[in-house]
């Protein structure tokens, strides 16, 4: 018995040594790590989203950083629930522009290249993600329906890249080129397969042409979606397939995979 009460007492020490260590954030220094302001984290911890601890029976608020980098894993919640239904989300994931997005893609490239087992993979990695950020600024650009800019998110250790736009969408912007398109299928299928010329020299959906084709002949896949239509391209055996789903998608979604 003795022996057992000696356990249960070095459990309890290791335990406060571990809160003690364990690396607490002010509210402050919270908001600088998500990027988002000091009202949406008291709103966050309100609503059970992001719920803060007071240390020692204080008043002051604090955040474990772990709960802060959970919070930031899930990629894909937060990109869906922005484009859908507007929801914060932390502004490090925030592109307001093409030139904040290509300085964190670079950024991006750079961890990358230093991966073992990338050494060749990384640039095409890079290519497609650039492909797919660049094609939501170029057929938004002062068009936006609100919010400007896209979601841009990643986690390299999981190997998934997230993108995401509030924009028009696929088929809305080549109506404006080929006003016969009919559905949000036959805009993506088009997009992916098809050089489109608008005015001269703009040019439509080049990009995503060159997606699909490195994503079928790399170990890459793909998610993509906008409208209703949905494009998954997953595998060794890739077959390019654009499909109805089950809901409709505002702007444009995007995972890759590798």
């Amino acid at each position: 018995m003795h022996s057992f009460m000696q356990f249960l007492h070095s459990l309890k020490v290791y335990a406060r040594l571990y809160i003690m260590e364990e690396q607490l954030l002010t509210i402050r220094q919270a908001a600088e790590f998500l990027g988002v302001s000091l009202d949406t984290l008291r709103r966050w911890d309100k609503s059970g989203k992001l719920v803060a601890i007071n240390k020692d029976g204080g008043t002051h608020r604090y955040y474990r950083e772990t709960d802060l980098e959970i919070l930031t894993s899930d990629l894909m919640k937060f990109a869906t629930e922005w484009i859908q239904d507007g929801v914060e989300f932390p502004g490090i994931f925030h592109c307001s522009t093409s030139s904040i997005f290509n300085a964190r893609l670079s950024k991006m490239e750079h961890v990358l290249m230093r991966m073992p087992g990338f050494e060749k993979l990384y640039s095409l990695i890079t290519l497609i993600t650039g492909e797919i950020g660049d094609n939501s600024f170029a057929h938004n650009l002062g068009k936006w329906p609100d919010t400007a800019g896209i979601f841009f998110g990643y986690d390299l250790t999981k190997q998934i890249i997230v993108l995401a736009d509030r924009g028009l969408g696929i088929l809305e912007t080549l109506r404006k080129v080929r006003p016969g398109l009919p559905s949000h299928v036959a805009a993506v299928e088009v997009a992916f397969t098809e050089f489109i010329s608008g005015r001269a020299p703009e040019k439509r959906g080049n990009g995503l042409k060159l997606v699909r084709e490195v994503v079928i002949d790399q170990p890459i896949d793909l998610f993509y979606t906008s409208g209703d239509a949905e494009v998954r391209m997953r595998g060794s055996d890739k077959v390019f397939r654009v499909t109805r789903g089950q809901r409709i998608v505002r702007g444009c979604l995007a995972k890759i995979e590798f």
